[in-house]
């Protein structure tokens, strides 16, 4: 799919990331590809997944966009962090890349950069996991064909927030003709439209839909507060 077609599809649409963290029940092939059918059966227009097995699984089972990354490590640059992830990844069938765009040294020595050259020879796409709006703008600059706000608020000197960072959204939405995509903390159908007001392009939402682990804590957490 072209990005012309693909920024067509998305557009003004909900992305359902379908992932679970190391160690919870739900950190299964067949079960997240069953949360990807319920996506699709809602109504969502894409899928982000995690590493390439999964992403090949989801991209065979359902009829839509998958958005592939490989999270390896939990510090750092450790979404998609290397060319060789990348490529393992456009390969496993995703449509778009998502990779960490942050000014961070990334494991392997490579650029950005490279890391979008190397995807677009492979024939896929690129999305672009910022933390700030001078991250977002140089990502752009460098090729990305999407531009997301994934990970503010979780490097630091970003803002700590509990719901979406909107202001950066505005701010990424103003700067760059790239589109830009709402992620991170986005907990309710009401700050999913917020984001699209603000210039979003389309928008993903993961722990508020696919994670009855987080959802089952929040509430107990709200019940045990003196």
């Amino acid at each position: 799919m072209s990005a012309q077609d693909l920024t067509a599809t998305l557009r003004g649409r909900l992305i359902v990331s379908c992932q679970a963290p190391p160690g919870d029940p739900m950190r299964d092939t067949a079960t997240l590809v069953r949360l990807a059918r319920s996506a699709v059966a809602g109504g969502g227009a894409a899928i982000r997944a995690n590493e390439p097995a999964v992403v090949a699984a989801i991209s065979a089972a359902v009829d839509l966009p998958v958005i592939g990354l490989w999270k390896d490590g939990d510090t750092g640059v450790y979404i998609t962090p290397t060319v060789r992830h990348a490529l393992a990844v456009a390969e496993a069938g995703a449509a778009v890349v998502a990779a960490d765009a942050t000014d961070r040294p990334r494991p392997d020595g490579s650029t950005f950069a490279e890391l979008v050259s190397a995807v677009h020879t492979a024939g896929a796409l690129v999305m672009a996991d910022v933390s700030t709006l001078a991250e977002g703008v140089t990502a752009a600059a460098q090729g990305a064909d999407f531009v997301s706000t994934t990970l503010s608020g979780y490097v630091p000197g970003t803002p700590e927030q509990t719901g979406p960072d909107l202001d950066l959204v505005t701010s990424l939405a103003a700067a760059i003709d790239v589109p830009v995509v709402a992620e991170g903390r986005i907990n309710s159908p009401a700050e999913a439209a917020e984001a699209l007001a603000r210039g979003a392009h389309s928008v993903v939402v993961g722990t508020a839909i696919t994670a009855p682990t987080a959802l089952t804590a929040r509430f107990v957490a709200g019940l045990t507060r003196p």
